[in-house]
């Protein structure tokens, strides 16, 4: 039985080379409620290489969403069912990165070119999962109008079964831009994603690009379903400690970083009897003390003293000690690892 899509009011979007199971459980710390989601994985990837290592996941991160790139839609349909065995809550088709390595395999923003193929994607991807289906795609691409073309492009998406859409409200340049001047050299157009969304309603469209706050989310919330945020919640992650109360409304207190720290150590801990290096949990973990005094050495810890020869959890201790030492000598109160 098809799932009843509950649209997410905020979640933190795909990002490659970050948004991986220990990133992803370091940010469930901070919010039970916003939607993550995994790196992109190509279905080519998923089918043929090891699914464990590619998308493993812990329990504790639901509700959480699977991103896959392809455009083969007998491919996506076999990656799904293995999504779906897995237990992902939504499978997302990419169809906004502008990279040359994903524009050379046919998937990612130059899809946009293509929304026939692109719908048959979606419904091939629905034919093999109960689960959510969604897109996530730019307003455009290159030349191309922002107009005509995005609404002929997510009317065939919805047809196709799209349970929502998350359109980030830059285009996408495939030619003569980087991907990271991709994020940031197209204008924004708010506007145009607002209108978007008035005119397929009640399908959920959620706004994506160049959100830095959770004042900027909700004054957004006014006009779509839900808000997604990338690198401002992956640089400055204690936004997200903040996302239950000031997004959903819970009444439980926000964790604080002492909690999170502890937390994340005995991960750390635990991640590490399986073989996993030090540093490939606390990197995700260096921007916890954003805007604080003594930040910069606490970055240093996390990043430097973890490739040392014996360094364990305990340096989260000593990263918080460091910090908690320039707190003193600002007249507050000591910070302690309470494990």
């Amino acid at each position: 039985m098809t799932q009843t899509y509950q649209a997410p009011l905020f979640s933190v979007a795909p990002m490659m080379e970050w948004t991986d199971r220990h990133c992803r459980y370091l940010h469930r710390l901070l919010t039970r409620r916003a939607l993550l989601f995994t790196e992109m994985v190509t279905s080519a990837a998923l089918v043929h290489g090891e699914p464990e290592r590619l998308i493993g996941f812990d329990q504790m991160e639901h509700p959480v969403a699977v991103q896959l790139g392809g455009a083969s839609p007998q491919q996506l349909a076999e990656a799904t069912r293995i999504c779906h065995q897995m237990g992902y809550d939504e499978i997302n088709l990419n169809v906004g990165c502008p990279s040359d390595r994903v524009q050379s395999g046919r998937f990612g923003a130059c899809l946009m070119a293509e929304p026939e193929l692109v719908a048959e994607c979606v419904s091939a991807i629905k034919s093999a999962t109960d689960r959510p289906v969604t897109v996530k795609c730019r307003i455009g691409i290159d030349d191309q109008s922002i107009e005509k073309p995005l609404d002929h492009f997510a009317d065939l998406v919805a047809r196709a079964g799209a349970s929502a859409l998350y359109v980030h409200a830059r285009k996408a340049w495939l030619h003569g831009l980087s991907p990271k001047e991709n994020r940031t050299i197209p204008p924004l157009d708010y506007q145009r994603v607002f209108r978007l969304a008035q005119r397929l309603h009640p399908l959920p469209v959620i706004l994506n690009g160049g959100v830095e706050s959770l004042d900027q989310s909700l004054e957004h919330l006014e006009s779509v379903s839900g808000v997604m945020l990338g690198r401002a919640a992956y640089h400055n992650p204690m936004l997200l400690s903040e996302v239950d109360t000031r997004i959903y409304g819970d009444t439980t207190p926000p964790p604080v970083l002492t909690q999170i720290m502890a937390r994340m150590a005995d991960y750390a801990e635990m991640q590490m009897s399986k073989g996993v290096r030090l540093n490939s949990v606390t990197r995700h973990m260096i921007g916890l003390a954003h805007g604080r005094p003594g930040a910069r050495r606490f970055r240093q810890i996390l990043t430097m003293d973890v490739l040392r020869d014996g360094a364990g959890p305990q340096v989260m201790e000593t990263a918080l000690r460091a910090l908690g030492a320039q707190i003193r000598n600002n007249g507050q109160n000591e910070v302690q690892l309470a494990r």
